[in-house]
């Protein structure tokens, strides 16, 4: 496995590369389509959530609010407007539910920051998307805290942010290598910046972050987390 010596920074997405995020996500759609199943059948609820989702990017970016805004007015609409209050206010519940669940590191994930905090040669931060309260709350209760010494929250990760990521770090995207599970996000944007990039995919994807894969010459996957430290360790 390649080394790259020359890292500065390591930038590491949050949600699915961190701690199981997406699981989470899915128990709450499974539970919405079993409260509709009195208007439309479980794909219906699913593919009507994707296109609400979709349509709503725009102007409700990415997080738990945006998520729980599609869900009612998914729910509204399959229901033909015929959804009660006490559904309503379930959703709502599920909703902020997304808002508290335990963000447990996932496996090697500590040990790994651990090793590489110790060694004191790189500047570890999380760069992820979303509201900004919800991550920084994620990665309070996560107790991953104490490793990263910077965290940005932005509502997109595209060549711009990443770009803007180095400049804010005072380092050149060279320099910096990102860490994440979404080649969408994490990885693309990051190679076209001209940083190098390590995917660690997560079993559960987001439709809205499914996206083709490709090989590149500053890019390396890997399937468990502790690999990282072969390639900067």
């Amino acid at each position: 496995m390649k080394r790259w010596n020359d890292i500065r920074v390591i930038a590491f997405d949050a949600d699915d590369t961190l701690w199981d995020c997406q699981s989470w996500f899915d128990e709450v759609e499974r539970k919405c389509c079993e409260m509709l199943s009195p208007w439309a059948t479980a794909r219906e609820v699913s593919e009507g959530l994707f296109q609400t989702e979709r349509q709503n990017l725009s102007l409700t970016g990415y997080g738990t609010k945006a998520f729980t805004l599609s869900l009612i007015e998914n729910a509204v609409r399959v229901s033909g407007q015929q959804l009660t209050g006490d559904i309503v206010m379930k959703l709502i519940e599920l909703g902020k539910e997304l808002l508290t669940f335990p963000t447990t590191p996932l496996p090697e994930v500590s040990e790994t920051l651990e090793q590489l905090s110790l060694q004191r040669r790189y500047q570890l931060v999380v760069f992820t998307k979303g509201e900004l309260m919800d991550q920084e709350g994620k990665l309070q209760r996560s107790g991953l805290e104490q490793y990263f010494s910077h965290m940005e929250t932005v509502s997109n990760k595209t060549e711009r942010e990443y770009r803007q990521l180095c400049e804010n770090l005072g380092v050149a995207p060279e320099e910096t290598l990102m860490v994440g599970n979404s080649f969408r996000s994490d990885i693309a944007p990051a190679l076209t910046a001209g940083a190098r990039a390590v995917h660690i995919p997560f079993h559960v994807v987001w439709e809205l972050e499914k996206s083709e894969e490709y090989p590149h010459e500053r890019l390396q996957k890997i399937s468990h987390f502790g690999e990282l430290l072969q390639i900067v360790g």
